[in-house]
């Protein structure tokens, strides 16, 4: 099995080190307890202070003040072909660098398909593209790992053919069946018989809609960097709106407080033993 290295950086004078650290080790507990064994993925990710200082063959996470542009928000691939990712500076910042992380380690290239039967009614089998955080990347089906939000992901059962009780579809639970798409997210994929690319999107009313996003190539951009370029409603749903961000308050502070009381204990701690009484 191949370890990649991920770096999580912030240009953006918004993002302090020590937040930056902090959610890069819940990315990192996230990559190795729960993505790693379901995928079979082995990952590092490490927090560093300049773009300078991220060895080469690590894939960065890079935070920007503002990137300005609608859909640049995700994984691109640089001159030599290797995957980096943007995420915009704001509140919930973790949110898309979780989702980020997970498809640049899933489908590090935007170009991994999986046949599977089609939602749409009198299409058959399809070719679904891969990315795993799309179909509940809401906030509301996100999860809190040491006081951080990071983003639910299906499982490989997502594609399964039938349902089955027994089967975890994705990591919170929150998807309960195969294909099954959330308030608030997205399913794309490719239909050998016309050669077209679908969607069923989630984003408005009080169920899905399909469309036909018609013939897409992946020789000059990858089948994930077209499908961001038509799906710029999914980038305005990983940013949490303030009433989101209020109700996922109390489940932040409660994750915290414990690391904040377990510090105070190891400072008490430390100035007993300079004081010679430890």
């Amino acid at each position: 099995m191949i370890m990649r290295n991920v770096a999580v950086v912030s240009e953006s004078e918004r993002i302090s080190f020590s937040e930056l650290t902090r959610v890069s080790a819940a990315l990192q507990k996230q990559a190795m307890r729960d993505l790693g064994p379901v995928w079979n993925i082995q990952a590092t990710v490490d927090a560093f202070a300049e773009l300078e200082d991220v060895p080469v063959g690590t894939w960065p996470i890079i935070i920007e003040e503002d990137i300005d542009v609608p859909g640049a928000s995700g994984v691109h691939e640089d001159s030599d072909g290797q995957p980096f990712s943007l995420v915009t500076a704001g509140p919930g910042w973790s949110l898309t660098a979780s989702h980020e992380l997970v498809e640049m380690l899933v489908d590090p290239f935007g170009r991994r398909l999986t046949e599977g039967q089609s939602n749409k009614p009198g299409q058959g089998r399809v070719q679904f593209l891969v990315e795993p955080c799309d179909p509940s990347e809401a906030v509301e089906f996100g999860y809190v790992i040491s006081g951080v939000q990071v983003s639910d992901f299906y499982t490989p059962k997502y594609f399964s053919t039938v349902f089955n009780s027994a089967d975890r579809y994705s990591h919170t639970g929150a998807i309960k069946r195969p294909r099954q798409v959330l308030k608030g997210g997205y399913l794309s994929w490719h239909d050998p018989v016309t050669d077209h690319w679908f969607q069923e999107t989630f984003f408005s009313g009080t169920k899905s809609r399909f469309r036909d996003l018609g013939k897409l190539t992946a020789s000059a951009k990858s089948f994930r960097r077209q499908i961001y370029d038509v799906t710029n409603e999914a980038f305005a749903v990983r940013r949490p709106k303030r009433q989101q961000l209020e109700s996922l308050a109390p489940t932040l502070t409660a994750a915290v407080a414990p690391m904040s009381s377990k510090a105070t204990q190891w400072r008490e701690q430390i100035a007993a033993i300079k004081a010679g009484q430890g």
